[in-house]
């Protein structure tokens, strides 16, 4: 006889598992809006911001972050992102030498210094858009990458695109004003996080404090490289209608934080702004791991298996970030999606996670199979058939 389907747990969970069976996804972009919270987050002198926690893609504070804004040279993080793929896949090569085009040479606002008719190398060109803004820098590379920089702007969007960058749209490498190139604080700090995870190989070019070419050493911009340790990146963009822009970054023990100001009245205005946002979600947050990859929350009942129970729960760490005081009052509830028929495969949907904070409820996660579920026989396909006709009765 087949064993019997376990029901859905009862909400709360606590009382049936220990502390790490409470079940979180790894959160794609949820806002915390829902929780009370003890300590508002900071109001900020500046347009627009969003700080965001870099491992679960949780939104800790906020305001006006899906607004459309002009990026300026923080337009630069998605020039570096896409030579870094480039890079990585081997179609640019670190000390390929760069041919220094009449348009590069005379691009107007900050600059590297390159000259037409002197080598400069791939690596160099990164160094100057990171470390000096470089606009010079960015359209030589754009047009190494693509053959012009329109080319490469629909590079830019491409990835845009596939980013999950609702809000963005590039028309140039540089950040120089463009009726049509605009982005978010939201799409910012989706941007910077993807270069934080797709190319730690890089990223630690943004901790540099500066950086000479012919004979000009500049520094870096972004001021809280020299203020707060922890900081180790990224970018500073301003011109006279964007404001000062910063994209910030800084990990503290495990924990990774995204903080991107916009519309700031002056550099230091920026500097400290963005440092307010992150010591808040430090100080007032903190990321739990709630459940490994592959380990089974539960077993879920199979109907024509050859197993008769299948493993379920998530193929990758799921981590929650919540208010201190909200972190004992996680709740969870998980259901089947009753019938579950073979055959069925690792990684397919069975079910339903629900998570909650003190009785407010966060979201509706999806539980995987954790293993593959072949049909099984004649006689056990017929048996499990007539005990489901009467179940259904």
């Amino acid at each position: 006889m087949r064993g019997a389907y376990n029901p859905p747990f009862p909400f709360p969970l606590l009382q049936v598992f220990p502390m790490r069976f409470l079940i979180a996804v790894l959160v794609s972009l949820f806002s915390l809006s829902a929780l009370a919270q003890t300590v508002p987050p900071p109001a900020l002198a500046a347009k627009a911001w969003a700080l965001v926690d870099h491992a679960t893609g949780q939104t800790l504070a906020e305001k006006d972050a899906d607004a459309r804004i002009e990026p300026a040279s923080l337009t630069k993080l998605m020039t570096a992102y896409i030579t870094f793929s480039k890079l990585k896949e081997g179609s640019l090569k670190p000390d390929q030498v760069v041919p220094v085009s009449t348009k590069a040479w005379r691009m107007e606002g900050s600059r590297m210094f390159i000259e037409p008719n002197k080598p400069v190398s791939v690596d160099e060109l990164i160094r100057g858009v990171i470390v000096q803004s470089g606009n010079d820098a960015c359209v030589a590379l754009a047009e190494t990458i693509a053959g012009s920089e329109e080319a490469f702007a629909a590079l830019m969007n491409r990835e845009a695109q596939r980013l999950g960058m609702t809000n963005t749209h590039f028309t140039n490498s540089t950040g120089l004003p463009d009726p049509q190139l605009y982005t978010s604080a939201r799409d910012l700090a989706v941007l910077a996080s993807a270069i934080v995870r797709d190319f730690p190989e890089y990223y630690g070019l943004y901790s540099l404090k500066e950086f000479t070419y012919n004979g000009i050493k500049q520094p870096n911009r972004n001021r809280l490289l020299y203020m707060d340790p922890s900081v180790d990146g990224m970018k500073t963009g301003h011109t006279s209608s964007a404001g000062y822009c910063l994209v910030s970054t800084a990990r503290r023990g495990e924990r990774r934080l995204v903080s991107v100001v916009l519309g700031a009245a002056s550099d230091s205005v920026r500097a400290q702004e963005s440092l307010k946002l992150l010591n808040f979600g430090y100080q007032f947050y903190e990321t739990v791991k709630l459940y490994s990859a592959d380990e089974a929350l539960s077993k879920f009942r199979v109907w024509k298996g050859k197993l008769n129970e299948l493993p379920v729960g998530f193929t990758k760490d799921f981590a929650l970030t919540v208010p201190k005081e909200a972190a004992n009052k996680i709740q969870v509830s998980l259901e089947s999606r009753q019938p579950l028929v073979a055959p069925l495969q690792r990684g397919q949907e069975v079910g339903t996670l629900t998570v909650a904070v003190d009785g407010k409820p966060l979201g509706q996660y999806p539980v995987v199979a954790l293993q593959d579920v072949e049909v099984a026989g004649f006689f056990g396909r017929l048996w499990d058939a007539i005990v489901m006709f009467f179940k259904s009765l």
